[in-house]
């Protein structure tokens, strides 16, 4: 089994493409993953069942949300097990009871803000809650730059951000996710920085140092400190494509934004340990990593060869276990 990482960061890679898919299923992309009260792990992807929830086990609990999905990208869950779902081909946010009954929708699907505008949604891409009260954060995403906040009941508060390099302007806000305290946290993708905000979106600090391409992030206490785990993608191009600790790969960084640990140093690959595309990341109660990846959207410009077989499946899903 290949391990990554050293000392109180060690993990084992438990295979190629975690999960127990029966016969002919695939998730031809796993685009996000969250994990609900009791460590079941919710899967959103773009093969035929859109979620599939698993145990910590890897055993298929249920599926659902087929027929509903245009593009799935990014997935939530709240303080009660409801499911929060960002399709960033419909331009919208869903939430769902944990068996996939539709509760709300946030936007008007298939209708998308004029691109740039600061209005939502244009191509939105994932969503966060405030474990507090409730109130949703949704980054805004490919055609926008912006961070929407809502009411519980999907009532717009406000709005912030712009186009830009400065303190609260964005490249790609392309995941957010919150911590205990409310802090709303952007992954400013192509800014190459992790954004922090209060929770109505006053610029408090970023962590921009040694990232590479931050395509998610996710915060956890449960080790009895504040970790930050960012999935970041590759930051070189095409002459240095072979470069290394360029990304892609997980780092876990202390509440300050210090790097702790680097998993994966190489450049992209689908051999076990070895990274693509992190898309989405969460964590467990036990500190086991689950990391969701896209490789056919994401080819860095062809410098991953297209599939020559429509069915194959490049990895989507690792999990990263934790040894100590």
């Amino acid at each position: 089994m290949t391990t990554l990482g050293a000392g109180r960061f060690t993990y084992e890679v438990s295979g190629r493409n975690w999960g127990n898919l029966p016969e002919g299923w695939s998730f031809v992309e796993a685009t996000a993953v969250a994990l609900d009260s009791h460590d079941n792990v919710h899967v959103f992807n773009r093969g035929s069942h859109p979620m599939i929830v698993f145990d910590s086990s890897g055993n298929v609990i249920r599926t659902w949300g087929e027929g509903v999905f245009s593009n799935p990208h990014g997935v939530a869950i709240g303080p009660d097990d409801s499911v929060y779902c960002v399709d960033n081909g419909d331009h919208v946010v869903r939430k769902f009871t944990p068996d996939g009954k539709l509760l709300m929708t946030i936007g008007v699907p298939g209708k998308p803000a004029p691109p740039m505008s600061g209005d939502p949604f244009s191509t939105p891409t994932q969503v966060a809650i405030d474990q507090r009260n409730g109130d949703l954060f949704v980054s805004d995403g490919y055609q926008n730059a912006r961070v929407h906040k809502y009411s519980p009941d999907g009532r717009h508060l406000l709005s912030w951000g712009e186009s830009g390099t400065d303190e609260g302007h964005f490249s790609l806000p392309h995941n957010v996710t919150t911590d205990k305290d409310g802090w709303v946290y952007v992954a400013d993708r192509e800014n190459q920085r992790i954004q922090v905000f209060d929770s109505n979106g006053k610029f408090e600090e970023q962590f921009g140092l040694n990232l590479a391409r931050p395509g998610c992030v996710f915060v956890d206490y449960r080790s009895g400190e504040k970790l930050v785990y960012v999935g970041e993608f590759f930051a070189g191009f095409s002459s240095n494509s072979s470069g290394m600790r360029i990304g892609p790969r997980v780092s876990i960084l202390d509440a300050e934004g210090n790097a702790l640990a680097r998993l994966g140093d190489q450049t992209f690959g689908d051999e076990p340990g070895r990274f693509l595309s992190p898309h989405g990341i969460a964590v467990d109660s036990r500190g086991d990593i689950y990391v969701a990846e896209v490789s056919r959207t994401e080819n860095y410009g062809g410098l991953i060869p297209p599939l020559t077989d429509p069915k194959k499946e490049r990895r989507s899903l690792q999990k990263l276990v934790k040894k100590n």
